[in-house]
């Protein structure tokens, strides 16, 4: 069977950006994605920055399947009819590489895919890895089915539920405490339809954030991301507290689509795909070990997602743990030595990129938001505020710091909102 330098499990950013590094290097280089194509069984909100695709293709603007640039993030509190939010634009998001992109991963992974290809490594797809080839605890290579495929070193780059990270002993069972629970819907709208409702001109686009009602109150929150003719919108829910109050997630987007503020927004669309993922939540707290002798573990894989409540960031830290990681393979070839001794390089180039800082910075974030007041408690109350401030009764208006502290009772505490907000000041 012939010998390859490198295999890399998932053909989805992380993936993608370790082959792509390998194989320009020129490393003979193997991908296997499960999917009929790279982007297939993918779910993703829509949000990209442009910096490491910078680093990677320094004209990506001008090939990639890009839809829209953010130069608008918004984001809003929900009750079961209100809607309160926070929206900022400016003119420094105007321009690529530096700003935010929408994109869809069936489009954006199958174009990643092709550079990776033109780069010489090869991408197999439909076929899924069963199990890990070992030599004593070196790992050697893979297997498809009986098929075996020798290599140097492996590189896994799966997903967020990785068995061959479970099986080389590198991360233990998870917890549905430590995921959260995606469900997604592309809507298609005409390009004009999306402009006129999201006020937006030429390639522009906008990112909203959602909490509060889109999740019946529990941890997580609800997404929408304008593309060219279509939209992103979707929900993300701690998995633990679906199955303990024995919700679907598919109910709670279906809930989300019929708020009175969504439902214009959507209103006249056609849902053209449906798609659900698990997502790692817990941050450092079940990140497992990312390397052994023969073997690296990047992106959802290894658990490198960040949440701080403001944003929800996956896709940018995986492509970073992707070009460490195939600069810490260059490094091991150049060397000779695929053992967890060299490939130990990689943690360290994690440490100096953003993403183990981000990570350490944001450390607390994941038990932050498991606080039942950020999905509950704190909407109504902003919403209730609002309502007060802008209804005329026809009596003498109070002042705001008397209808603020009118709104808290039966939901809020003084205590609440000192403890809260030192939490929040440690965590995010």
């Amino acid at each position: 069977m012939e010998k390859f330098d490198a295999i890399v499990v998932g053909a989805g950013p992380a993936g993608s950006a370790v082959a792509y590094t390998m194989a320009k290097a020129g490393l003979k280089v193997l991908v296997f994605e499960r999917g009929k194509y790279p982007g297939a069984k993918n779910m993703w909100g829509g949000a990209f920055f442009g910096p490491l695709m910078y680093e990677l293709f320094p004209n990506f603007w001008k090939e990639a399947p890009v839809e829209r640039y953010i130069n608008r993030h918004v984001i809003s509190f929900l009750t079961k009819e209100d809607s309160l939010s926070l929206d900022f634009k400016t003119t420094r998001f105007s321009s690529p590489p530096y700003n935010g992109f929408i994109t869809l991963r069936a489009k954006f992974d199958r174009w990643l895919a092709r550079k990776v290809e033109e780069a010489g490594a090869l991408v197999a797809t439909s076929l899924e890895v069963d199990d890990l080839l070992l030599q004593g605890n070196t790992i050697k290579g893979v297997k498809v089915g009986k098929e075996e495929f020798p290599a140097d070193v492996v590189v896994v780059a799966e997903g967020a539920n990785s068995l061959l990270a479970l099986k080389a002993g590198l991360r233990k069972e998870f917890s549905p405490q430590d995921m959260k629970q995606g469900v997604k819907e592309v809507i298609r709208l005409p390009r004009e339809t999306i402009e006129a409702r999201f006020n937006l001109q030429g390639e522009e686009g906008v990112s909203m954030e959602f909490v509060g009602s889109c999740t019946r109150g529990l941890p997580g929150g609800g997404f929408l991301y304008t593309n060219r003719d279509s939209l992103s919108l979707g929900v993300v829910v701690q998995l633990e507290a679906l199955l303990k109050h024995q919700i679907k997630a598919s109910d709670l987007i279906e809930d989300f689509k019929n708020h009175p503020t969504i439902r214009e927004w959507i209103r006249g669309g056609e849902v053209m795909e449906y798609s659900a993922h698990l997502i790692p939540a817990s941050g450092l707290k079940m990140m497992p070990r990312l390397f052994t002798d023969g073997m690296l573990v990047t992106g959802d894989a290894a658990a490198l997602v960040l949440g701080t409540g403001f944003i929800l960031e996956g896709a940018n830290l995986a492509m970073a743990s992707g070009i460490a990681a195939g600069e810490t393979v260059i490094h091991a070839r150049e060397k000779g030595d695929f053992s967890q001794a060299t490939l130990q390089h990689y943690e360290n180039l994690l440490k100096e990129r953003f993403v183990l800082k981000d990570l350490h910075t944001f450390s607390e974030a994941p038990e932050f938001l498991e606080n039942k007041r950020i999905y509950q408690a704190y909407p109504q109350w902003a919403c209730e505020v609002a309502w007060k401030i802008f209804h005329n009764d026809g009596n003498p208006r109070p002042k705001t710091y008397q209808v603020m502290k009118k709104s808290m009772q039966g939901k809020l505490s003084f205590w609440d909102l000192l403890s809260d907000a030192w939490k929040a000041r440690k965590a995010i």
